[in-house]
């Protein structure tokens, strides 16, 4: 059996460009390393953070790669480049605005400025997109906090099963009748 491919895209001008190493990226392996025992390699890219490239590499991630979710990085505040939600809106079919809904009331508990974050969630064929902030400890704030809804939303959309590792973190699946 193929592992499970999760695409994780770091949008960055400046990781992209080398000036630092994408942290946050690596937190988001790092985090999903922690939380799945089901088999699965991440589909990793850092690229400019411009609209355009964004769009391609998650319908490459989604349409190409097939993976069942992608996890962004980067680009969600009110700067003028940041543009991954726009990005993400243009690219799904369905968006799914419960998620960032849940990140900033989460992120809110630690800074005021997490209402100036504008991630979101959304539905591209059979992958999950989900875009985080930029700071590793937000990543993993807010993987925390939606990571329980994932598996069950993969499965809604006819993805692969995801298995948690109950031990670090609650996944619900309804039971079935």
């Amino acid at each position: 059996m193929s592992k499970i491919k999760i695409g994780v895209l770091t949008a960055s001008d400046r990781a992209s460009a080398g000036v630092y190493e994408d942290l946050s990226g690596q937190a988001i392996i790092d985090t999903l390393n922690e939380y799945l025992v089901s088999d699965w390699e991440p589909v990793y890219k850092v690229i400019p953070d411009d609209q355009p490239g964004v769009e391609e590499t998650l319908i490459e991630m989604a349409d190409k790669s097939k993976c069942c979710l992608i996890v962004t990085t980067g680009g969600t505040g009110p700067a003028p480049r940041d543009l991954v939600p726009e990005a993400t809106a243009a690219v799904c079919e369905k968006m799914m605005p419960g998620f960032g809904e849940l990140m900033r009331q989460v992120s809110l508990q630690y800074v005021p400025t997490a209402i100036l974050s504008r991630q979101t969630a959304g539905i591209r064929g059979q992958s999950l997109i989900v875009n985080l902030p930029g700071k590793p400890k937000s990543i993993r704030e807010c993987l925390d906090a939606v990571f329980p809804a994932i598996p069950y939303c993969v499965d809604l959309i006819e993805g692969p099963f995801l298995e948690a590792n109950e031990e670090i973190i609650k996944v619900f699946r309804p039971k079935a009748k």
